[in-house]
């Protein structure tokens, strides 16, 4: 099978210094995707965590953050209990332009998840959508 991927580019009102914040600090990105365990450094575990009564404070999803050359990219990798702990990768990469950044991810590795892996990365593509409208609110 191809590697599968999605690759999601959008439009922020706001310099790369601003956006990235929003992809490394744990109190911002509850803003706009999941509270994070901690601020992400490179080399380390990263975890968002879940809000949900009952089960506040348990990690959503987790993985290492393999890259950051701040602010320009992030690579980290991704899983979740749905993915069966199959990793998967995120490839954030911020350019700076008149007005403000265009970001782009790249989230790859579907293939590697032999039950569904079209159906995994369609879920995670319509989820981005959802996550992404947030992020334009919450930078610019």
């Amino acid at each position: 099978m191809s590697s599968m991927k999605i690759v999601k580019t959008i439009f922020l009102k706001a310099p790369p210094e601003h956006v990235w914040k929003f992809l490394v600090e744990a109190d911002k990105l509850a803003t706009w995707f999941h509270q994070g365990e901690a601020d992400l450094k490179e080399g380390g575990d990263w975890a968002l965590l879940i809000n949900t009564l009952g089960k506040e404070g348990e990690r959503m999803c987790w993985g290492k953050v393999l890259e950051m050359k701040p602010p320009a990219k992030l690579v980290h990798t991704f899983t979740h209990p749905h993915l069966q702990e199959v990793e998967t990768t995120c490839t954030w990469t911020l350019e700076g332009v008149k007005g403000g950044t265009i970001l782009t991810l790249v989230h790859e590795g579907w293939e590697n998840f032999e039950a569904d892996p079209f159906g995994m990365a369609a879920n995670h593509d319509t989820g981005w959508d959802e996550h992404f409208t947030r992020l334009r609110r919450v930078t610019g």
